[in-house]
């Protein structure tokens, strides 16, 4: 685990929270680059697959293959939760209401994201 997170961070990655809509700055990063866990640096999601969905979280229509796993989350009726392979953290909702090829939106909290722009 990544020892410098903050406490909102923690909360969200290992505790299944939720930072407030809005308020991400990745909400309007359009440069080309990677996002990576900020748990343990694995590479998540490429900015190509990044959307403004209008929801007030980051949102990606496909993710990296293989580094997410999911369950279902019971919380405000039936969703699909994924966390990270990797570390185990928590980053958000997949729903089916998103843009093609994939039809997903990977609806992700940007605490919980690192983002690298393209050298």
């Amino acid at each position: 685990m990544n020892k410098d997170l903050t406490e909102q961070q923690k909360h969200i990655l290992y505790e299944e929270g939720t930072e407030s809509p809005g308020s991400s700055p990745l909400n309007n990063e359009k440069r080309e680059g990677s996002y990576f866990c900020v748990g343990c640096g694995t590479k998540l999601f490429e900015s190509k697959a990044k959307y403004e969905s209008g929801s007030g979280w980051p949102s990606f229509f496909e993710a990296i293959p293989n580094v997410f796993e999911t369950q279902t989350d019971y919380s405000y009726g039936t969703r699909i939760e994924y966390h990270c392979k990797k570390c185990g953290g928590h980053h958000g909702h997949i729903f089916e209401d998103g843009p093609k090829p994939t039809g997903k939106r990977y609806c992700n909290n940007g605490l919980c994201l690192v983002f690298v722009p393209k050298a």
